[in-house]
C-alpha cells in the first residue's frame, strides 16, 4: 500500500488522552492521524484550513460531547459547507439519542468509548466506502 492509500484522520475530542487513544488505535490500523482539534469550534477552523491548502482529511472522528460547539453542531457546519465530508461520531454509551442528532446532521456512522480497534476500523471503512478488509494479527 502506498501513500496515497493510506486514509487521513482528523481527530477531534476535548480530551487529550481520548486524542492520544484514538490516534494511536488509528495509527496500528495503518491510518494517518494528520490533525487534531480540542473542540466543534476549532474543528470547523481547522477543517476549513485544510481545504485551501488541499490536505484535507478522509475522515473526522468527531466527539459529541465538548465546548465552546459541540460534535453536532461542528458534524452541521461542516456538512453545510463542505457536503462530501466523511464523519464518524465518537461517543459514550448512553448517548444514543445524541448519535441520531449527529447522524441527521450528515456523520456517516459511529463508534463508542471504549473502543473496540475492529469496530472503529469498519467504521471508517465504511465511512469512506471501502472494503473492509481486516489486518488483525
Amino acid at each position: 500500500m502506498d501513500n496515497s492509500d493510506v486514509l487521513k484522520v482528523m481527530v477531534v475530542d476535548d480530551s487529550p488522552i481520548i486524542v492520544k487513544k484514538l490516534t494511536v488505535l488509528l495509527e496500528t490500523l495503518g491510518y494517518k492521524v494528520i490533525q487534531s482539534a480540542e473542540n466543534g469550534k476549532d474543528a470547523v477552523e481547522i477543517y476549513k484550513r485544510l481545504q485551501l491548502i488541499d490536505f484535507k482529511p478522509d475522515v473526522i472522528t468527531m466527539d459529541i460531547t465538548m465546548p465552546e460547539m459541540d460534535g453536532i453542531e461542528a458534524t452541521r457546519t461542516i456538512m453545510n459547507e463542505f457536503p462530501d465530508t466523511k464523519i464518524v461520531m465518537v461517543t459514550s454509551h448512553g448517548q444514543e439519542a445524541m448519535v441520531l442528532n449527529a447522524l441527521k446532521a450528515g456523520a456517516k456512522g459511529y463508534v463508542l468509548k471504549p473502543f473496540d480497534q475492529q469496530k472503529v476500523y469498519e467504521t471508517i471503512q465504511k465511512a469512506c466506502k471501502r472494503k473492509v478488509q481486516l489486518q488483525f494479527g
